[in-house]
């Protein structure tokens, strides 16, 4: 039985959502502005698991995510994809033109960009947290101030929903990985998704080569990311996802890559959430 999680982000937060469909609604939560300290609350043994955001289907990856976890030696245990609906939220008794600020999370203001181009008072100002700047706005009952958030931060921080669904593209989707220390204990016959990092040496047409191996083992590539090797300029770690039918086919991939790639890793294997 899970205690309790790391997420990025306050209660009201998207992590916090996940954290609630995934482990249950009454789950408890160690909240953390960055996902620096998410991993450090997993690694120093405050919680047994973590929650992080690794792509959305508008904004791409989150590339220093898959650093962390890689640096730190994590395992991906599961996967959750969740509809992320941004809302415009205030103090009672306003309206979008009393509105002359609007704070939020990178991600969140990117995704919501085409919106704001209707209201060009409102200046935009990037923040840590969706849901922490909803908490500010009624902690300090900022007015002519909203932030970009959940309905749950609505209701958790008593604040009016201005405007809903401002995203601009309406199916915005982000991916997000269950992390713990140690490898999953999952059955095998249960597992048909993992995911590997491997590197190559810079000749032509290796990476072609890897992924005829996965094509010939049937698996089915359903992510790709590099990664620049810092210390090493103009090499490239790849980021690889996978999905199978059968595990004995991705073991034998995994035999036939650890001959032909550069510190093949596994970083996890765990249940497909689209499947």
């Amino acid at each position: 039985m899970i205690k309790t999680v790391a997420i990025q982000g306050i209660k009201g937060s998207f992590h916090h959502i996940v954290s609630q469909d995934y482990f249950g609604e009454h789950t408890a939560v160690n909240e953390c502005l960055s996902f620096d300290e998410t991993v450090d609350a997993l690694l120093s043994g405050k919680t047994e698991v973590a929650i992080m955001a690794l792509e959305n289907s508008i904004a791409g990856s989150i590339i220093p995510n898959y650093a962390l976890i890689d640096n730190y030696n994590l395992h991906i245990v599961g996967e959750h994809y969740l509809d992320i609906q941004h809302n415009l939220m205030a103090l009672p008794n306003q309206s979008i033109e009393d509105i002359k600020e609007v704070y939020s999370h990178p991600m969140a203001l990117l995704q919501c960009k085409a919106f704001f181009k209707n209201y060009p008072h409102i200046k935009l100002v990037e923040d840590k947290d969706t849901a922490d700047v909803a908490k500010r706005i009624q902690d300090k009952k900022l007015k002519g101030v909203a932030a970009i958030a959940s309905r749950l931060a609505a209701s958790i921080f008593e604040l009016d929903i201005l405007a809903e669904s401002i995203q601009t593209i309406k199916h915005n989707e982000t991916r997000f990985a269950i992390v713990k220390q140690n490898n999953s204990e999952i059955n095998k016959a249960e597992i048909n998704k993992a995911s590997i990092k491997f590197e190559l040496d810079h000749k032509r047409g290796s990476l072609a080569a890897i992924l005829n191996v996965l094509s010939d083992c049937k698996l089915n590539l359903t992510k790709i990311q590099s990664l620049p090797k810092i210390e090493t300029p103009w090499l490239y770690a790849f980021f690889v996802d996978v999905t199978f039918d059968d595990y004995k086919d991705f073991d034998k991939a995994k035999a036939i890559l650890e001959i032909m790639a550069t510190h093949l890793k596994v970083l996890g294997e765990y249940k497909n959430a689209k499947k």
